[in-house]
C-alpha cells in the first residue's frame, strides 16, 4: 500500500432528509443527513432505538454480506447501506451523520439516484483536512467461488480510480453476460451508475419472498429478470446489471474510509468480495508508517 496524493476533506452544507419505505422490510422510514466535522468519516444513528446508538461505516463494523452490505456495533444493525454510501462517495461526501429511523435507510426505487440528488440539494462544503488517496505497489487479487477481484497499480503519476465490472450468470441465464467500465468522478457516477437499480432474477424474488423479504415489492419496482428480460418494466441501460454492481462496489468499498486509485476489475464478485477487499486494504494501511508528506490535488467538483 502507498499514499499518492491527499485532497480537501468534505461534508454537506447542510441537512436534508427524505422518507420511503425499506427493501427488506417494506417499513416507512425518515433519513436525514447532516453535516460533520472532520476526519469523522460516515457514522449512522438509529433515532428509533433507545440512546440512539450509532454505528460507524467502517469496515470493522462490516457483519453481513449475504445480497447486501450490513454493519453493527453493539448488538446494533442498519442494512442494505451500500447505495447510500456509494453516493455519498460518489460525490466525494468524507464526513456525515445520517439519523435513521428504522434498521435501513429507504430503498427508493433499487438505485442511488434519489440519494445522489439529495446530496446535491444539500450542496458540500470544503474541509480543512486531508483525505489521503492509496494504491496498491502490485496487483492485489481476491477469489472466491468462480469470482474474482483484483486491484491493479494506477500509472505513475496518476491518482484516478477505475473501476470494471464483468458480469457473467452462465449459459441459458436470464441476464446476458455484459461488462462495464468507468473512470469514477462525481460527474460520471451521476450520469452512469447512480440510475442503475438492484435486480434479481424472478426464482431469486421467489426465493426471497418465501424467507419474507420484499414481500411488499412488485416486480415494477425493481429489476426482476424472467426468461424474457425484465418483468413489467424497462432497462435505463442496456448494460444495467453490470453498473449496478459497479454501484455496490462502490459503496462497499467506501468502508475503507479513504479515497483509493488505479484499476479495480471484478468478475462475477459480490459484497463478499467487495467487503473483504477493503478489508484487506485497510489491514495493509496498519501496516505501514505514513509518509511526512503528500502531494496534494485540487478536485472538481
Amino acid at each position: 500500500m502507498q499514499i499518492l496524493a491527499t485532497r480537501a476533506q468534505r461534508t454537506l452544507a447542510r441537512s436534508a432528509a427524505l422518507t420511503g419505505r425499506g427493501l427488506i422490510s417494506g417499513q416507512p422510514v425518515r433519513l436525514s443527513l447532516h453535516p460533520a466535522p472532520p476526519d469523522s468519516g460516515i457514522v449512522f444513528r438509529r433515532l428509533d432505538l433507545p440512546g440512539a446508538p450509532l454505528i460507524p461505516a467502517q469496515v470493522s463494523a462490516a457483519v453481513g454480506t449475504q445480497r447486501r452490505t450490513t454493519l453493527s456495533s453493539s448488538s446494533h444493525s442498519v442494512t442494505v447501506v451500500e447505495h447510500l454510501l456509494a453516493a455519498l462517495a460518489g460525490l466525494r461526501i468524507d464526513n456525515c451523520r445520517i439519523d435513521l429511523e428504522g434498521p435501513e435507510p429507504p430503498g427508493l426505487d433499487g438505485s442511488a439516484a434519489d440519494y445522489a440528488r439529495l446530496l446535491l440539494s444539500a450542496g458540500s462544503i470544503l474541509q480543512p483536512r486531508p483525505r489521503r488517496i492509496w494504491s496498491v505497489t502490485q496487483p492485489l487479487t481476491l477469489r472466491r467461488e468462480g469470482a474474482t477481484l483484483t486491484f491493479h497499480p494506477p500509472p505513475p503519476g496518476c491518482c484516478e480510480l477505475r473501476l470494471t465490472y464483468l458480469l457473467d450468470y452462465g449459459p441459458f441465464a436470464p441476464i446476458a453476460p455484459q461488462r462495464f467500465s468507468v473512470r469514477l468522478t462525481p460527474a460520471v457516477f451521476l450520469q452512469d451508475v447512480a440510475p442503475c437499480r438492484t435486480f434479481l432474477t424472478v426464482r431469486e424474488a421467489q426465493q426471497l419472498r418465501e424467507q419474507g423479504i420484499g414481500t411488499h415489492l412488485q416486480p415494477s419496482d425493481i429489476l426482476v429478470f424472467g426468461p424474457s428480460g425484465p418483468v413489467d418494466n424497462r432497462l435505463r441501460f442496456a448494460d444495467e446489471p453490470a453498473r449496478h454492481k459497479i454501484l455496490d462496489l462502490i459503496g462497499d468499498l467506501a468502508l475503507f474510509g479513504e479515497d483509493l486509485a488505479g484499476h479495480i476489475v471484478a468478475c462475477r464478485s459480490g459484497h463478499t468480495l467487495n467487503v473483504e477487499l477493503a478489508r484487506r486494504l485497510g489491514q495493509g494501511r496498519q501496516a505501514i508508517a505514513r509518509p511526512t508528506a503528500t502531494r496534494a490535488l485540487s478536485w472538481a467538483a
